[in-house]
């Protein structure tokens, strides 16, 4: 398990810094936390900080460089921080704040430049030239006009599993270290993975997976990793 820290009313370096101590003290000895191994052998907890961007670099550096007055670099809270890239110019920022890396989060392709495809090898060539992590975040499809009425230009149709493989294969393209899946079990954004069978109530009909089988995103998750795997081992030689 590794952390998603969501923005909240008054998170500040010094409200991070009690979160990640809170955080290691707590879950950290538990054998399902997970550690990143990193570039240089160190194998440190990894957070995803979501809205990143909310908090300005001047901030974050307090808490992210070694200078910094909230600073947990060489301390026992230290770790692997990933920001949320949405714009272009959120890169900078990311690299200026200290954070190890960058995740794009959305499961829309298009819907910003970050969950954008077309801007994943771009984007991993300047977390390459800035020893930062690129994360990029694949989707099986969305739609989430059930709560968001006006947002039906970023539904993004499953086509029977094809956009789930396009958006893996274009992550696979960028050659990162770490792929994450966005898919969330409240089905209100349509990116669930987990086996779905055909359900219809009296005011919704559930999206499913026919003519395919009930658990076809969990299999083509399995075999995309094996692929991943297989593919890392041939850039690491």
């Amino acid at each position: 398990v590794a952390f998603h820290i969501q923005p909240y009313k008054g998170r500040t370096d010094q409200s991070m810094h009690d979160n990640i101590k809170y955080i290691i003290d707590k879950y950290g000895k538990h054998g399902a936390f997970y550690r990143f191994r990193t570039s240089t052998g160190r194998v440190l907890p990894l957070f995803y900080v979501y809205d990143s961007y909310l908090t300005p670099p001047e901030s974050w550096t307090e808490l992210l460089t070694t200078k910094g007055s909230q600073s947990i670099r060489g301390t026992p809270y230290d770790g692997v921080f990933v920001a949320l890239v949405v714009e272009e110019r959120h890169k900078h920022d990311i690299l200026a704040s200290g954070f190890d890396g960058m995740y794009t989060y959305f499961a829309s392709n298009g819907f910003s430049f970050g969950s954008s495809h077309q801007n994943w090898k771009a984007i991993k060539a300047f977390c390459d030239a800035n020893n930062l992590l690129f994360i990029p975040s694949v989707g099986p499809g969305y739609v989430d006009t059930a709560v968001r009425p006006w947002n039906n230009h970023n539904t993004r149709n499953r086509v029977n599993g094809r956009y789930y493989e396009t958006s893996l294969q274009a992550a696979l393209s960028a050659r990162p270290e770490i792929v994450t899946i966005t898919s969330f079990n409240q089905w209100h954004e349509g990116t669930q993975i987990e086996r779905a069978v055909p359900k219809k109530t009296m005011e919704h009909l559930y999206l499913d997976y026919l003519p395919n089988q009930s658990d076809h995103y969990l299999q083509l998750t399995r075999q995309w990793a094996e692929t991943f795997n297989k593919e890392k081992d041939k850039w690491l030689m």
